[in-house]
């Protein structure tokens, strides 16, 4: 498959467009600077994202890929200025049901994805090359093209609209295009729930000659 082979564009409305930051990220998938050096990454989906413009101002090799990318910068801007919105708004109601270790309260939270969705979409808008357009369960990618690839906040937590053979056939393909290492985080569902076929999904990673791993890391 080549990268020239785009994906079809998914309606706007249908995209959540809220990131992490760079060091949420490295919290997330228990990752120092240290472990990313001279490795090729890649981040998928990767959304409203910092990782990928801080780890290339550090030196580090990262490429973004999301089904989002196919919508301009302006209007990708404007769906994350509100999706942020509405996530607050959400969460502001809801907010019994989450650690609240990590950030202070919710206006700190807020200030975090504000401040992944400006990085990312300025970035964005001079280094477009970066961003490449995906539709998971199929990547524009080499076999083996990274060394390590990681993924939030996607498979597993949409379990209530993504069934067992979408999420078999999404880690194939994220396997197939990564060399050393696959990190998922989270292992949860919506619900905050442990997802209810992640035995079967771990063996049927076993049974395929993967080594699996779950680890607890320093970010709920």
């Amino acid at each position: 498959m080549s990268r020239a082979e785009t994906s079809t564009k998914l309606d706007l409305e249908k995209v959540i467009f809220i990131g992490r930051t760079y060091e949420e990220y490295l919290d997330m998938f228990s990752l120092s600077e240290e472990d990313l050096k001279e490795k090729k990454v890649l981040d998928c989906p990767s959304g409203a994202c910092s990782f990928t413009v801080v780890g290339q101002s550090k030196g580090l090799d990262i490429t973004a890929s999301d089904i989002a990318y196919d919508h301009s910068v302006g209007d990708l801007k404007a769906k994350g200025e509100e999706d942020i919105q509405h996530a607050m708004a959400h969460m502001e109601k809801a907010k019994g049901n989450y650690v609240w270790d990590y950030f202070r309260d919710l206006n700190n939270l807020k200030e975090h994805r504000e401040k992944a969705l400006f990085d990312c979409t300025q970035d964005m808008s001079k280094n477009s090359e970066r961003y490449i357009p995906v539709n998971l369960p199929s990547l524009v990618f080499n076999d083996n093209e990274f060394d390590i690839l990681l993924s939030a906040h996607f498979l597993f937590t949409y379990a209530d609209r993504l069934d067992l053979q979408f999420h078999i056939e999404t880690l194939k393909e994220l396997l197939r295009v990564t060399k050393e290492e696959l990190r998922i985080f989270p292992l949860v569902d919506l619900a905050g729930n442990r997802y209810e076929h992640l035995d079967h999904v771990i063996q049927y990673l076993k049974g395929n000659g993967y080594s699996v791993r779950e680890v607890r890391v320093p970010y709920e």
